[in-house]
């Protein structure tokens, strides 16, 4: 470990969270504004802030980690429509949610609820939203954190350790948004946010150069299944034409396959309909349902934009982060896919020792999943897994063909163990071919690790990204605990009271999220599991939102109906209900992806919300509380801006289409 690295480091880090604490010391958390000082920023965020805050809130090792992990497996760059898609939901919630949230003077996003619902629908919201936060959202960045430091000082004791470092990064986090509150983490998410972005720059171009000079007899060995492209083709080609030889082929003829990592093309941003993850059909409806919930109606996102200084200045800070959501897939995207071209070798790798680890822990009543890469890899390992399965289910009858494929093998394994599991079973963990949420991670340690006149910054970059969003989340759960529960139910108005009780909410959050946190390196891929953990939340709530925003007659008492429907109709179609659709061949594949579950659930709710509304119509329409503290005139800049905006974003579709 080098000494002027870690120095440099950590002067780094000191020096920004000190930062953070200095801005905020003129937040006077004891006077009668304390909690709008604390948990809002005492409403006075300009512009800038408000949009470096939002990036930096959402672009984390939750990213650099989840998101280059499945690009560098088999999505790609159509991963990247997270992105992308994100700019063009900036845009509406800019002019579509932010009015209607500052008019009322909104501390959370629940509190809408009350006002346009009822108090059961505000906690309907509230306590998915702090559980969601907290074990999902909170936990999945203390997970990647720890996976990222751990991976890079993999030689180096107590670092090497994840379950170690995602407690070293759980009390940082802790303590800094325990003292700054919001003001803190605007002010350091202002330096993380260009540091990342600059960070993401250095680290792409090092890979592209490590491409232009890597031997093109092993790069050949990382190239797509229907890629013509030959090692005389990138032996003459530079670095971007290699990577388009490897991923998209001679002539575009490497085109978007259903399969194991490898079957098909990389540069495309549609993905067969069959696609488990990402179906093109989940672009036209599916994909906005979470992109919505995220930007418009999740709390610690819109939390930034609540404390704007009004709203012409939460509009210009919310396009200003729009414009910025179209460069992060050529910084965590192609970067991820490039992990696999240079360093497909370390990937498999770690996941073989993560394999080794838990077979020779695995006991005989113990089921295990598998991917179809580790079934390719290691064809004999999964013969023996397959009858390890039958017995452990008790299945006399199952039959291994010995020819099959490993897509077949895969889908026979993890269907012995999802009958188990069915019935009371264990599920021991899954293996892997590849570590993949390690592509980053490996990306630094082989190419930034030999620099420490670097390497720190990246260093400091991704670890100071990793406790701002963790603050963030903290301040954002505590703030709706306290706002929507705890004032709710004591009835306690004193605002140092309230934010007394929102620091002790920060600490209780962050032991239960770091207890959670190492917990979720059994999943395949972090990203898939929080944005799977989202469908019993978000298609209900926004479908729920857009009733509030739109029909002033819908009934009080869908808001919490509505939330309610979701949950027991998304939980049908992941557990039985979807499963059968697809079995009896009525579902255009053979599984139901969690995004088409998503937007169907999203259209029962609304269904639902419009018969109601016919049948038995409110008398008369709902007024909201007007806030007159802020001004609300709009931002004619930033309605330009987000016209070019929209523009770009298709530009960049039509491109990588």
């Amino acid at each position: 470990m080098n000494i002027l690295e870690v120095a440099l480091f950590v002067i780094a880090i000191t020096s920004v969270i000190g930062l953070g604490i200095w801005k905020s010391r003129d937040e006077n958390t004891q006077g009668e504004n304390g909690a709008a000082d604390y948990f809002l920023a005492g409403r006075g965020l300009t512009w800038w802030l408000v949009g470096f805050s939002l990036i930096a809130a959402n672009i984390s090792t939750e990213q650099f980690v989840g998101m280059s992990g499945s690009s560098a497996n088999w999505l790609g760059m159509a991963i990247a429509s997270y992105e992308w898609m994100a700019a063009i939901t900036l845009v509406f919630v800019a002019f579509w949610f932010l009015p209607r949230f500052l008019r009322s003077g909104l501390y959370t996003i629940p509190e809408f609820l009350q006002y346009r619902f009822d108090g059961v629908a505000r906690l309907s919201m509230a306590i998915p939203a702090v559980v969601t936060l907290v074990f999902v959202t909170t936990s999945s960045v203390i997970f990647s954190g720890g996976k990222f430091v751990s991976e890079y000082y993999n030689t180096v004791p107590v670092l090497n350790n994840l379950t170690a470092v995602c407690w070293i990064i759980a009390i940082f986090a802790a303590v800094y948004v325990f003292v700054g509150g919001l003001k803190a983490c605007a002010w350091t998410d202002l330096i993380w946010g260009g540091a990342l972005i600059l960070g993401g720059v250095i680290v792409m171009v090092l890979a592209f150069g490590e491409l232009s000079e890597r031997n093109p007899e092993e790069l050949v060995q990382t190239k797509m299944e229907n890629s013509a492209a030959t090692v005389e083709d990138l032996r003459d080609a530079n670095a971007w034409e290699r990577f388009m030889l490897l991923n998209d082929g001679v002539e575009g003829e490497a085109v978007a396959k259903n399969g194991p990592n490898g079957t098909g093309g990389k540069v495309h941003m549609v993905r067969p309909k069959e696609d488990s993850d990402l179906p093109w059909t989940a672009l036209i409806i599916g994909l906005w349902i979470p992109n919505f919930f995220y930007w418009g109606l999740n709390q610690y996102i819109v939390q930034r934009t609540l404390g704007s200084k009004s709203l012409a200045e939460g509009q210009k800070g919310i396009i200003f982060a729009a414009s910025l959501k179209l460069l992060i897939p050529f910084l965590v995207v192609i970067p991820g896919i490039l992990a696999y071209n240079l360093f497909r070798e370390d990937l498999h790798a770690g996941a073989m020792q993560q394999n080794d680890a838990l077979i020779a822990s695995l006991q005989p009543h113990q089921v295990v999943q598998v991917d179809p890469e580790f079934v390719r890899l290691k064809p004999e390992v999964a013969m023996e897994l397959y009858s390890h399965n039958a017995a452990a289910s008790g299945d006399s009858t199952a039959i291994l063909k010995s020819d099959m494929p490993p897509f077949e093998l895969a889908a026979a394994i993890n269907g012995l163990a999802s009958e188990r599991v069915a019935l009371g079973g264990e599920l021991a963990g899954t293996m892997k071919g590849c570590d993949y949420d390690a592509a980053f991670p490996v990306l630094v340690r082989n190419l930034i690790k030999p620099y420490p006149l670097v390497s720190w910054f990246i260093l400091a970059a991704l670890a100071g990204a990793v406790i701002s969003s963790l603050a963030s989340m903290l301040n954002s759960a505590s703030t709706i605990a306290t706002m929507d529960l705890y004032a709710k139910f004591s009835g306690e108005k004193s605002p140092q009271k309230l934010v007394k009780v929102g620091r002790i909410f920060v600490v209780i959050f962050v032991i239960l999220a770091a207890i959670v946190a190492p917990l979720l390196n059994n999943f395949t891929s972090i990203f898939a599991f929080i944005q799977e953990f989202q469908g019993f939340i978000s298609p209900g709530i926004l479908a729920v939102f857009i009733l509030g925003f739109f029909s002033p007659r819908t009934p009080r008492y869908f808001g919490a109906v509505g939330i309610g429907i979701n949950i027991v109709a998304y939980g049908a179609l992941k557990s039985f209900l979807g499963p059968w659709i697809a079995k009896h061949g009525w579902w255009y594949a053979d599984q139901i992806a969690f995004l088409d579950r998503m937007a169907i659930c999203f259209f029962i709710v609304l269904l639902a919300g419009l018969i109601l509304t016919v049948i038995r119509p409110m008398r008369e329409p709902v007024s909201m509380p007007v806030n007159d503290q802020i001004e609300l005139k709009d931002s004619k800049g930033a309605k330009f801006a987000g016209v070019i905006v929209l523009i770009a974003t298709v530009a960049l579709y039509v491109i990588f289409w």
